[in-house]
């Protein structure tokens, strides 16, 4: 058996979309593979099940088309050298999905973690599917972490593919040690209870000044390249700290407070605490969403089913699909496809409470059902 394809370096999205999209015409049937890979996914490998699975639907589909011996044969060794890749653990990005794309005649094996998958799936096509890189990377745009304590801030920019650390700033606070009111016994009591409160109450205002000048940082970025959302670190009762000075704009961006060290995290761990506050903001968009259907069903704004749902695509009237989460239907597969290729809005939902309003498929509408 030959080699295994060793695991590629790690890549920018840009990188990837560059050589995907220079696969010339007519190169040769592209495998193209989206897995989840949430903790629930990796759990006794029900992933590789997953991936096998689809697999041999695939291969089972492809059968009834009329292709060639050796296109069968080449897609047959692009599928093996995927399953060979994911059994291996080593090779997972620590990630919550990742997406394989492989095409020996055309010499292509890539492989890119992803923040989040839409659903586990795998296309054969004579293009690879890259819908969902893009639609990914536009949706989740680029979210700013302010890291911040009363002696500094840091700043990193999380995008859907990366994290990128800001230049950040350093406070000239005063020493917060108890004022050593004794020192003014000779003084008389008076006084240095007036010096302690002056104490303090300079140490209050450099801490307002400090915060302050992070959240005009904060604006100021956000005026040069628009943000899709805040995040907000630090430890303790500080935490928080920072919120009440940030602009009114930027408050309705605050997707949340995470607890980490300012000074000690790193890259992994503040982008690991975005998108898990992320995830948890998605949960409620999902029952929004949910409740919207539910809603616009009685006002022609919307539509709960696989067919119903189908139909709305192939009107152009979805805006955004909602999708159960299950991974037996190869029909919510195509919706999917459909949907982003219309550049809707896609929301696999996972929130339980959301999952049982949809029946397979529901949709919100740009324009109503007649």
């Amino acid at each position: 058996m030959a080699a295994s394809p060793a695991a590629p370096a790690v890549v920018s999205v840009h990188d990837v979309l560059s050589r995907l999209n220079a696969i010339p015409a007519g190169a040769g049937l592209v495998s193209s593979c989206y897995l989840k890979l949430e903790p629930r996914d990796k759990a006794r490998g029900k992933y590789l099940i997953k991936m096998k699975n689809r697999v041999r639907e695939t291969v089972a589909a492809l059968a009834k088309h009329p292709l060639a011996h050796a296109d069968r044969e080449a897609v047959a060794h692009d599928l093996e050298r995927i399953l060979r890749y994911l059994e291996e653990p080593g090779r997972l990005p620590q990630a919550r999905g990742i997406a394989v794309f492989a095409c020996g005649r055309a010499g292509l094996f890539e492989s890119i973690p992803l923040p989040q998958v839409y659903r586990s799936r795998l296309v054969v096509a004579d293009a690879p599917a890259t819908r969902e890189l893009i639609a990914l990377e536009q949706e989740f745009g680029t979210i700013l972490v302010a890291a911040c304590d009363r002696t500094g801030a840091r700043f990193f920019e999380v995008t859907a593919f990366n994290i990128v650390e800001l230049p950040g700033l350093i406070s000239l606070a005063s020493r917060t040690e108890k004022f050593h009111g004794e020192r003014q016994v000779m003084r008389g009591a008076a006084i240095g209870s007036a010096g302690e409160h002056g104490h303090h109450g300079r140490i209050r205002e450099e801490k307002h000044r400090h915060y302050a000048h992070v959240a005009e940082t904060i604006f100021r970025i956000h005026s040069q390249r628009p943000l899709s959302g805040l995040v907000v670190a630090g430890i303790g009762v500080d935490a928080a700290a920072l919120v009440p000075h940030l602009h009114t704009y930027l408050h309705d961006l605050l997707l949340g407070v995470v607890r980490l060290n300012p000074k000690t995290a790193t890259a992994a761990e503040v982008r690991e605490a975005t998108l898990a506050l992320r995830d948890e903001r998605g949960r409620a968009w999902e029952r929004a969403h949910a409740e919207a259907v539910r809603d616009g069903l009685a006002t022609g704004w919307a539509v709960n089913g696989v067919e119903p749902t189908r139909k709305a695509l192939e009107r152009g009237q979805v805006r955004t699909l909602l999708a159960d989460g299950r991974d037996d239907d190869g029909r919510i597969d195509d919706a999917v496809e459909e949907a982003l290729a219309q550049r809707a809005q896609v929301d696999v939902l996972q929130d339980d409470r959301a999952r049982r309003s949809v029946k397979g498929l529901a949709a919100l509408l740009r324009f109503r059902r007649t």
